[in-house]
């Protein structure tokens, strides 16, 4: 009987069976004279010694690439401080500190705190994502000194003899050495759909996956050599994928900039040459027109708000491989579900052994202990069985063919122990049985109740004959029943209610599949669809998934056909799956979510993965995702709106050939109390919002009229200062009537942002004003700040222009809600 047992180091299996066929080893190396090269040293089944290992590592010849869960310190630390933006405040910041007062040069340690906020945060996102990295690391299993042993991929060396099963992803470069039914899905490389069998000899490249099958191979390229060395930096697990928030942000930072040269020219000017006054004083009221400009905090909280995300997910055992994939799952609107690790968990019980035919059951129960022993790598309907029933070591394995998605069934030849014959195939029995044959029947009733039911069957033709399946003969119905997520029903109840569609996808039998999907409660369970049916045509495939929920028998290639038809349709696609027949479609849908317990080639591909295996989880990263797109976007249009009102009264002044009223102390002022400090605590508040699309029409429908009303009102109040009060010290009186129609403008904006309203969103808006009104009666703080309100007319006009403006942002902003719906 075949087992996975001790192999001594001299390449010979307990019992003095040969090793496999010889392959090229990893130390063979061409003779630079000759074309030929020397004949290669046979495959070593044993593996290196610890001797051998340790000549390669003071060599170097390690896999020393690194696996890289996050950027780097030195890569967050250079991203938050070498900003376009933080250049131009630098140098502004510089200016200030020779010309004026230090409270005219308060916005340069707020971007300070800003950039040192930023970098604490994604540092301790880094090290929530390596430490969950580490647990859901790949350990390829080696052989040294004759034993197997699992390994990080990282203490690979070259010549070292790695095994290959199931969902194992070859990690490094090398040669098959063994080869048990041995199949290869290089689609991820090739973009060739179908896997390829590999036999002793034939090279394995790093980055495809095991399909079927078992084996063993030589590496022959470690480190930066491999294949996955030159696909790193692509397949860097902190890529950003597309994020329409950064994406739009991005955009709107590239016009802002557009902007800002111009009317920055145009103040200079303006302000210095024009205008015959101090020139201190006109260098730092020119600052203080050009610094608020610059919606500096946008950046800086849309990467907090990703990184406080994944540090919360993180405390759920949620690894999230790529940032933006929480705010993609938030936009998704249809999650494709495999039934199996998903719905159900892994593992699996045998309810009930049927012998058909007046079968001997003492012999069927030995019949199936051999063919569980059969594989070395058994799935979860085959450890169950082989669970129920252990092999008696009776029986010879002379072939084997091990379980592959594609063809729905295994099997095995046997020298029983009467030294007969006999080929036995175990699968599924709509795929083994014809059409119509009258044990279907019996078959579809078990399903109906949500049980698996394999089909075990003698076959009268060899293994590797294509006919192996026609006229078998059934001996027997194996019954499985599935553990379903005692979670699985909730979560599918969540989906439905926020809107979100749900596909059952499985390779299982249909009924069966629409039963386990009943049990839970989804809608439409009752019209399973037998994906054998389905059409070819994107078009009529992508009707059919829109028409229907659950789908069985369904093949790894019409898993990512289902994807791409519903991605057609213009859906955002998320898929589940922990199995090595899922990896294609999750490779292919907007976010992959892979099981942790899954095959390393899944969780290679997914960008999310659930550790702790809980499908409850995805709530949690919707909810994120939600609470960073409906939050980020409440805070853009607070910034944004400072942006455009800073812009206009830059223009205004420019045009008028006036002093520009405000100095950088005032608007640093006004930033923090109505922008940056209650954005802080929106951006990081709770919100249940749907995720809408279209981020920069959202956020510039308000922050344009927003921006354009608040900067007339100011200007219009300066004006009103400017003819009202006569004197030297008129100036300063004129800009705190400006500040204060601008602070009470800018808190309007705030409160409409804020809602709907809590009790901690009121006490936040309340404390901003209340701030506020500390600094106009504190008189130290007027003297910090230079704000002292003169008389009681220019006041009150203040606050009757601010509240004038105010009314008018929420008509237009009401307005602009029901013309331009997002």
């Amino acid at each position: 009987m075949t087992q996975r047992a001790k192999i001594d180091s001299d390449g010979q299996e307990p019992g003095g069976r040969a090793a496999a066929p010889t392959a090229i080893d990893a130390g063979a190396e061409l003779d630079p004279v000759h074309p030929v090269p020397p004949p290669a040293p046979r495959f070593r089944a044993g593996g290196l010694t610890t001797a051998e290992v340790a000549e390669r590592v003071a060599r170097g010849e390690v896999n020393d690439v690194p696996v890289r869960s996050s950027r780097s310190t030195p890569d967050i630390v250079r991203a938050n401080v070498f900003t376009r933006f933080n250049a131009i405040i630098g140098v502004l910041w510089a200016v200030m500190l020779f010309v004026a007062p230090i409270q005219d040069s308060l916005f340069g340690f707020v971007i300070i705190a800003n950039t040192g906020i930023g970098i604490i945060q994604e540092l301790r996102a880094k090290k929530t994502l390596d430490g969950l990295a580490v647990i859901g690391e790949a350990k390829p299993s080696v052989r040294r000194d004759g034993s197997a042993a699992e390994i990080s991929t990282s203490e690979i060396v070259l010549g070292d003899v790695i095994e290959l099963g199931p969902g194992d992803k070859v990690v490094v470069d090398g040669v098959t050495g063994e080869a048990d039914g041995l199949e290869i899905d290089e689609s991820l490389l090739t973009g060739e759909a179908d896997p390829v069998l590999k036999k002793p000899g034939d090279p394995v490249m790093s980055g495809s996956f095991v399909v079927a099958g078992g084996g063993a191979f030589t590496a022959t390229k470690v480190g930066r050599e491999a294949y996955a060395a030159q696909l790193a930096e692509e397949a860097s697990r902190f890529t950003l994928v597309h994020s329409e928030l950064r994406t739009g942000i991005s955009t709107i930072l590239k016009y802002v900039t557009w902007m800002m040269i111009p009317t920055s020219l145009g103040l200079v000017i303006s302000q210095l040459v024009v205008k015959d006054s101090n020139l201190k004083d006109s260098i730092a009221r020119t600052v203080g027109g050009i610094v608020p400009m610059i919606p500096e905090g946008l950046v800086l909280l849309t990467s907090v708000a990703f990184a406080i995300g994944v540090i919360r997910l993180g405390r759920k055992q949620c690894l999230v491989q790529e940032l933006p994939a929480i705010e993609g799952l938030a936009r998704v609107n249809v999650v494709c579900l495999d039934k199996t690790g998903t719905l159900t968990e892994g593992g699996m019980d045998v309810t009930e052994l049927r012998p058909l035919g007046g079968a001997d059951p003492a012999y069927v129960q030995k019949v199936l202990g051999a063919l569980g022993e059969s594989d070395p790598r058994p799935n979860a309907s085959l450890q169950a069985i082989i669970d129920a029933y252990p092999d008696s070591q009776e029986w010879r394995c002379t072939e084997s063919l091990p379980f592959s998605s594609a063809r729905k069934y295994s099997g095995a030849s046997f020298s029983e122990g009467d030294g007969e014959n006999s080929t036995w195939l175990l699968g599924a029995p709509d795929v083994l049985l014809p059409v119509g044959d009258p044990a279907l029947d019996e078959i579809n009733e078990l399903n109906e109740q949500g049980l698996r039911v394999l089909l075990l069957a003698r076959s009268g033709h060899e293994l590797d004959d294509e006919k192996v399946t026609s006229a078998v003969k059934p001996t027997a119905l194996v019954v499985l029943e599935q553990r379903l997520r005692p979670d699985a029903a909730d979560t599918l109840r969540y989906f439905a209610e926020q809107n979100v569609q749900t596909k059952v996808i499985s390779g299982d039998n249909a009924v069966s599949v629409g039963a386990v999907a009943g049990k839970l409660g989804l809608a439409g369970a009752e019209n399973t669809v037998d994906a054998r049916d389905l059409p070819t045509d994107r078009d009529e495939l992508a009707k059919v998934l829109d028409e229907n929920s659950v789908f069985g028998r369904v093949t790894p290639q019409q898993k990512r056909d289902m994807v791409a038809a519903l991605q057609s349709r213009g859906h955002t696609v998320a898929m589940t799956g922990d199995g090595v027949n899922d990896v294609l479609a999750l490779k292919d849908s907007d976010i992959g979510v892979s099981m942790g317990s899954g095959s390393e080639a899944t969780r290679a591909v997914a960008q999310i993965v659930l550790l702790n295996n809980s499908f409850a989880t995805l709530p949690s990263v919707v909810a994120e995702g939600r609470r960073v797109i409906g939050n980020i976007t409440r805070v853009a249009t607070l910034f944004l709106t400072k942006t455009v009102y800073s812009v206009l009264l830059a223009i205004l002044v420019v045009c008028s050939q006036v002093e520009y009223p405000f100095l950088p102390r005032h608007l640093t002022l006004l930033s923090t109390l109505t922008i940056g400090i209650p954005a802080f605590f929106l951006a990081l508040a709770p919100n249940r919002e749907r995720a809408q699309p279209h981020f920069v029409k959202r956020v510039m429908r308000y922050a344009i009229p927003g921006g354009v009303i608040a900067a007339v009102a100011t200007f219009v109040t300066y004006l009103i200062a400017r003819a009202h009060y006569a004197g030297e010290d008129s100036l300063k009186a004129e800009t705190s009537a400006a500040t204060l129609a601008l602070f009470l403008t800018s808190m309007w904006v705030l409160a409409i942002i804020a809602r709907p309203y809590t009790w901690w969103r009121v006490a936040l808006v309340g404390a901003m004003g209340a701030a506020f009104l500390v600094v106009l009666v504190v008189p130290w703080l007027q003297d910090f700040f230079q704000l002292k309100l003169e008389g009681a007319v220019m006041p009150w006009t203040a606050v009757g222009i601010a509240v004038v403006a105010s009314a008018l942002i929420e008509v237009v902003f009401r307005w602009v809600d029901r013309k331009f719906p997002a």
